[in-house]
């Protein structure tokens, strides 16, 4: 009788710590956009599912994804700890459509965590960017903030828990920046800060192309490209500015700090190393939207070459990745090591590095076309001399 008891408390034990359990887990709604821009550019469905695939692998975390601007049925909201909204924005950013603004602000009041990424940091000004400032402590205000295509050089963070484990990164990327921030930044904190260079600020911008005074006569100050928000009633939020191009989502860095940050918002122990995920090229293929003029050959992969200038020959070898029209990778040859940045558009290619040797540094920039799946062949400057050179897979 006494082992049936014993029994009886030891499944009624585990029946409360597996109940407990679940119920300590962090659930986390992703909302993709709508389609839009070019192949590989705001793949905001693709990308989504990378960052549920990268939180599916993190103990306690519940992800959920949602596509189209918004979930199909608000019940999706039920239990969340934390929403991110990746998507266009503007007018249609969609916590702006319909009743939406209602759903989120109720969620806000109850202290739910609210990251917007990218175009998503944008609303228009008046009533939606008040919200905006009172949900992140900023928005992305049409021409008063910026949204240049550069290279910041991302080399120091502060003391966060979104920053545990992010070592320095710089990657291309519309970056946008000079958010209209809450009255004196109250409740915000700089994650990801870099210096524009007076030609960033003197454009152009994306859209439209600038350069404004504003801008320009704010030269040689530091810029905010992510921030994290903590509410006055101890709620969260982020701004991430980033994540135009998707081939990005494949430095780990990159990721990193957006994971540590959904944990951050959803008020779940941010690992003392960050958020640990792998992505493989092949994954950041995978999910894209069929857009119009996709490029006509992949070059992710590794490559080798034959390259001969006026200043001589060398064989370097090249590793790609390629997300629609984006394309990163790395250089290995007699210039050292370097990290590349290009496009590809039908079967033409383009990509630049820079390069020191002798200290004296320099652009290195490629053109040319593929020539079927796995050759291709075009010319080269680095920096004074020309060449020509060839490829194979």
């Amino acid at each position: 009788m006494k082992k049936l008891v014993l029994v009886a408390a030891l499944v009624a034990a585990l029946d409360f710590f597996v109940t407990f359990a679940s119920a300590a887990d962090k659930k986390i709604v992703l909302i993709a956009g709508k389609i839009s821009h070019g192949p590989g550019d705001h793949e905001f469905r693709a990308g989504t599912i990378l960052l549920k695939k990268c939180l599916d692998g993190v103990p306690g975390i519940k992800a959920e994804a949602h596509f189209d601007g918004w979930p199909a049925n608000d019940s999706a909201f039920d239990g969340a700890d934390a929403v991110l909204i990746y998507a266009d924005g503007g007018g249609g950013h969609p916590a702006m459509q319909g009743d939406h603004a209602k759903t989120i602000d109720a969620l806000v009041k109850k202290g739910v965590g609210l990251g917007c990424a990218h175009y998503g940091v944008e609303v228009l000004k008046g009533e939606s960017g008040e919200m905006m400032q009172r949900w992140i402590g900023g928005y992305y205000e049409h021409q008063f903030s910026v949204n240049p295509m550069w290279k910041p050089e991302f080399n120091s963070f502060p003391n966060h828990p979104i920053t545990r484990g992010v070592k320095p990164f710089a990657l291309v990327d519309e970056w946008y920046f000079n958010m209209r921030w809450r009255p004196d930044m109250q409740g915000v904190t700089p994650i990801l800060v870099a210096t524009p260079s007076d030609q960033v600020r003197k454009g152009p911008y994306v859209y439209p192309a600038g350069p404004y005074q504003h801008i320009v006569d704010a030269s040689g100050r530091k810029e905010t490209m992510m921030w994290a928000f903590e509410r006055p009633d101890g709620g969260r939020g982020f701004g991430f500015t980033g994540g135009h191009k998707h081939v990005n989502w494949s430095n780990d860095n990159f990721r990193k700090v957006v994971l540590n940050a959904l944990l951050w918002i959803a008020k779940a122990e941010v690992p003392a190393n960050g958020v640990q995920s792998s992505v493989t090229p092949a994954d950041i293929m995978q999910n894209l939207e069929v857009k119009k003029d996709p490029p006509t050959v992949n070059l992710t992969g590794k490559w080798n070459f034959a390259v001969e200038t006026s200043a001589g020959s060398g064989s370097p070898a090249f590793n790609f990745i390629q997300a629609g029209n984006n394309l990163i990778g790395s250089y290995k040859g007699q210039l050292g090591e370097a990290e590349l940045n290009g496009s590809v558009k039908g079967d033409e290619v383009k990509w630049t590095f820079h390069a020191e040797l002798q200290s004296q540094s320099f652009t290195c920039t490629y053109k040319g076309k593929a020539d079927g799946a796995n050759a291709m062949k075009g010319t080269v400057t680095l920096g004074e001399y020309e060449g020509t050179w060839t490829a194979k897979r």
